[in-house]
């Protein structure tokens, strides 16, 4: 048998981290990026890397507290060993990445220093000012680029992921790709293909993602055989710059800092904002929910922004919707220690120095929550089974997810600083799982029984290449398509979703979907031609996006950042006290109806068109049981009331002892207020 080898697709924390683990396994590794590997979507991550501490642990936080909020965050919608596991493995994560040479911001005593992110009380957020990812990524780079000069791991930067080669008894025995500048296809033998190509952003036109992150490489696995999961569930930042080109994250860190969102209670007032009293403000994050104030979960904090604006006709700016993220009363030593990066960003593109002038921001598309359908072994104790072949595999054996293009780790929405962690652990923990599926394998991809086969995907991406090049002239532009399709997507499946906008989107993605098969290129050369990966890539994206529209068409709930209202649950405004325990009683009911018809994952298998079919699978919640996520709701006391009562009935019916822990308590929520 030839030496075996794996192939990792994506140069960001995910796959630096897978390749370094491979590496050090002694495990052959060809690395391949579609940029520069230190140009990946990672360096763009800004606030920090999620993690317990001795100082939370000092104030009662606990690794359990962390997956108890991740999965509390993400509305129950995650498997709930693979996020303990991911919980369990941070501060050794944060421990290594120290190690590395993260230069991690530090307190006067010389502790790392933390700072608060959403949707939890705790200080756990580990950071390298407002370029935490950019550190990360460069410490993982450094140890990739050590591997490299010692001939275990060959890298592959600019070259574009065009799709698995899969055998006939339905394994993934290597990819095909193409170089961006020679316009070479190539095909890469590999025992193991492991997919680490982050989000797909630019199926909305304009995200805070990079413009690399278009779902193509996922879309192209699916277009195999792979399953896509729970696509619908997309997270819009609550804080970023509107911009022509694209729109720029303003770090979740700024109101982990101290920052305050807020518009002038008298709508588009006209005076400097640092010339409207505190009296004049609405800080209406604070107002609605006072124990977590500004750093609510992204979902809740993005749906108050986009009311305050749109509903409310509270935006700052009469003919542009945005709101005050206001930092003024941060001294400016402060700032530029802990928030440089990002204040910098803000000041070249918007010409403001927002240590003087308060941000003006908008939510905007972020992170994709779904992706690539993927596999785990769970333990008796509820983790993970470490060097299980099973974890992180696709339906397709050989071919693995990691990082943001798998669907573990998030449910219907991530919190904050969760997204490193979950890529760099991922990566670590996927590399001993493929070691053992290697070691069962008796052939190599690389042997010469393979050849055949290899050559024979190459020639066919080849002709499809071909085919491109030679298409009639006078068709469809494919940026004017990709514009449209961006503003489709944006309408209709952004924060607010209606179903009747969802149908017509649905015809109108079918209709471009088939425009984009009869485009044109304005640039039919044989070297660095844009034109053509751009269109392949357009292409890619229908089966996507047909999905996230389907998914959400089809999943009538409000669940974390799908929000529908025509099927939202308000709370309890009744102020007679039998009334609201029967409203409360009556929210419950309903509350338990909708987990046991919606409690799943979304799971979409594709046909040779492109176009998905549905099905759904039970989320394993064995671990915490789904309780109301009460963030402030109106009337929310009473419903807690009601459901801890509940909860207690129903394990003493069935001769459970109450949990002690405060996982199952909602107690640990705010008081809810009007």
């Amino acid at each position: 048998m030839s030496e075996q080898r794996v192939l990792v697709v994506g140069g960001g924390l995910a796959g630096l981290a897978a390749a370094m683990k491979l590496a050090e396994l002694d495990i052959a590794v060809d690395l391949m990026s579609l940029v520069p590997v230190k140009r990946s979507h990672s360096a763009c991550a800004q606030g920090g890397i999620n993690s317990v501490n001795d100082t939370t642990r000092q104030l009662g936080d606990s690794e359990y507290l962390h997956f108890d909020d991740t999965v509390y965050g993400g509305d129950f919608l995650q498997h709930q060993p693979p996020v303990q596991e991911m919980a369990n493995w941070a501060p050794k994560i944060i421990d290594l990445m120290d190690r590395l040479g993260v230069p991690f911001n530090r307190t006067q005593e010389g502790y790392r220093d933390q700072r608060r992110f959403g949707g939890t009380l705790f200080k756990r957020t580990a950071f390298a000012g407002a370029t935490t990812g950019q550190q990360l990524l460069y410490a993982l780079d450094e140890q990739v680029r050590r591997q490299h000069a010692a001939g275990k791991v060959n890298i592959y930067e600019g070259w574009d992921y065009l799709g698995p080669v899969i055998d006939d008894d339905g394994r993934c025995r290597g990819a095909t790709a193409q170089n961006l500048v020679t316009m070479e296809i190539r095909a890469f033998p590999a025992d193991a293909v492991v997919l680490a190509t982050g989000g797909c952003g630019l199926i909305f036109g304009r995200s805070t993602m990079s413009m690399a992150c278009t779902g193509s490489a996922a879309s192209r696995s699916v277009q195999y055989g792979a399953k896509y999961a729970n696509g619908e569930f997309i997270q819009v930042h609550p804080t970023a710059i509107p911009g022509a080109d694209k729109l720029r994250l303003m770090s979740e860190s700024a109101r982990g800092e101290g920052g305050r969102v807020w518009v002038p209670r008298t709508p588009q007032d006209t005076r400097a904002p640092r010339d409207i009293p505190e009296s004049e403000r609405y800080y209406f994050l604070e107002e609605r929910y006072p124990k977590y104030g500004n750093l609510v979960p992204r979902d809740i904090a993005t749906r108050e922004i986009f009311n305050v604006c749109v509903n409310e006709g509270l935006s700052v700016e009469a003919d542009k919707q945005c709101v005050y993220l206001d930092l003024t009363h941060i001294s400016r030593e402060e700032l530029d220690r802990k928030l440089g990066g990002i204040l910098h960003i803000y000041e070249k593109f918007q010409g403001v120095d927002p240590r003087d002038v308060p941000m003006k921001i908008f939510p905007a598309v972020h992170y994709s929550m779904g992706g690539l359908w993927a596999d785990y072994e769970r333990t008796a104790a509820g983790g993970l089974m470490p060097g299980s072949p099973r974890n992180h595999q696709t339906n397709i054996p050989g071919l693995y997810a990691i990082g943001e293009c798998d669907y573990q780790y998030h449910g219907g929405n991530r919190l904050g600083a969760n997204s490193l962690l979950s890529c760099i652990f991922t990566g670590l923990f996927v590399g001993p799982c493929i070691e053992t599926a290697l070691s069962g394998l008796d052939k190599s991809a690389s042997d010469p029984e393979f050849d055949l086969l290899l050559r024979a995907e190459r020639s066919k991406k080849e002709m499809e290449h071909k085919q491109l090049l030679e298409a009639p002239t006078g068709g469809e532009n494919p940026y004017l398509i990709h514009q449209e399709l961006g503003q489709e997507m944006t309408k209709a499946a952004t924060v607010v979703r209606e179903n009747t906008q969802l149908t017509a989107a649905i015809e109108k993605v079918a209709e471009l979907h088939e425009r984009a098969r009869k485009c044109s290129l304005s640039d039919t050369g044989m070297w660095t031609n844009q034109n053509v990966m751009f269109t392949k890539s357009l292409l890619d994206m229908f089966p996507i996006a047909k999905a996230l529209l389907k998914g959400a068409l089809a999943r009538d709930e409000c669940r974390g950042a799908h929000y529908k209202p025509a099927f939202d649950m308000p709370g309890i405004e009744s102020t007679d006290p039998t009334e609201r325990r029967h409203q409360a009683e009556a929210w419950c009911d309903k509350f338990e109806e909708k987990n046991r018809k919606w409690l799943k994952t979304t799971v979409a298998d594709f046909d040779s068109k492109g176009d998905p079919t549905l099905s759904y699978e039970d989320v394993d919640t064995s671990l915490i049981p789904p309780r109301p996520r009460l963030y402030g709701i109106v009337g929310g006391d009473i419903i807690e009331t009601v459901w801890k009562e509940r909860q207690a009935k129903a394990a003493e019916s069935q001769g459970v002892e109450k949990p002690t822990n405060g996982a199952a308590d909602v107690s640990r929520d705010p008081v809810p207020t009007k």
